[in-house]
């Protein structure tokens, strides 16, 4: 039996939103369940957030990572199941890809399309090193190497942009992305409380509005190994910088159906993109 065509004028999409911990195995049991879930409630692409496979402190990534060109490790191989099975397009937001330094992996977005092979790759080009007014002190740099492209893949007849957390403070990335003719842009996340109370939204919908595009954003939420606290939040943002879907606190997902027509209307109504000078 035949699958007909995706529909190239709907993309029924879902933002997984969890709680890792310094536990692989768990981890992945609980993806699992979430994108079986999302993809019995119709999603055909499905986002997990940054660090969905492994959130411990940084040191201990490195023990986790696999390689995006060798045989599939845990994380890449549970990717494929799930994606294969469900006929969907799963982009797991961040987790550690092995790279020229054993001591710092890349932080990896992988996109697995519904056939189980991987697509695309992107690593993230931003590093959050910050000293918080709270009291935080993050040096993601210390355990992890950055990438250096931008990378729009087709999913579904869509063309989506990636991106990774700290990212969406650069607009120009996402600039890059649109000049891509990226129409979605994913922002798989681990943002801190501290932070994402006041930026979360503004910045998503900040992105959206400056690109017209889609956006969907799948967060990590509440307590995690080393005290971190992030903010969750998962949403789906429409080309007008409206929020069109939103998870409130807890593990779980949201789901929305990103629409060609509006994506047109919005782009026809304000042609800003074309406007561009610089």
């Amino acid at each position: 039996m035949t699958q007909d065509p995706p529909d190239p004028t709907v993309l029924e999409v879902a933002a997984v939103q969890l709680n890792s911990r310094d536990d692989l195995e768990q981890n992945l049991r609980t993806c699992r369940e979430l994108v079986r879930q999302a993809s019995h409630r119709g999603a055909k692409l499905v986002l997990l957030p940054e660090n969905f496979a492994f959130f411990s402190a940084d040191a201990g990534r490195r023990h986790v990572a696999e390689s995006l060109a060798g045989e599939p490790g845990p994380i890449r191989q549970a990717m494929s199941e799930w994606a294969r099975e469900h006929a969907i397009t799963l982009i797991g937001g961040g987790f550690p890809e092995i790279g020229p330094d054993p001591l710092r992996p890349y932080n990896t977005c992988a996109v697995v399309g519904p056939s189980g092979d991987l697509v695309a790759s992107y690593r993230k080009l931003h590093l959050f090193d910050v000293d918080l007014s709270d009291g935080t002190r993050l040096r993601e740099s210390e355990a992890t190497a950055a990438g250096d492209t931008a990378q729009v893949v087709e999913v579904a007849g869509f063309k989506v942009g990636l991106s990774i957390c700290y990212d969406l403070r650069f607009p120009e990335l996402y600039r890059a992305l649109a000049d891509q003719g990226a129409e979605v842009l994913v922002v798989p996340a681990a943002f801190t409380l501290h932070t994402g109370k006041d930026h979360w939204h503004v910045l998503l919908r900040a992105r959206a509005i400056e690109a017209q595009a889609w956006v969907v954003a799948a967060g990590q939420w509440g307590r995690h190994p080393r005290d971190r606290v992030t903010y969750g939040h998962s949403l789906v943002v429409d080309p007008w910088g409206t929020v069109v879907a939103e998870a409130s606190d807890g593990v779980g997902l949201v789901r929305a159906r990103v629409e060609r027509a509006r994506l047109d209307e919005v782009r026809r109504g304000l042609p800003s993109l074309r406007h561009r000078r610089l």
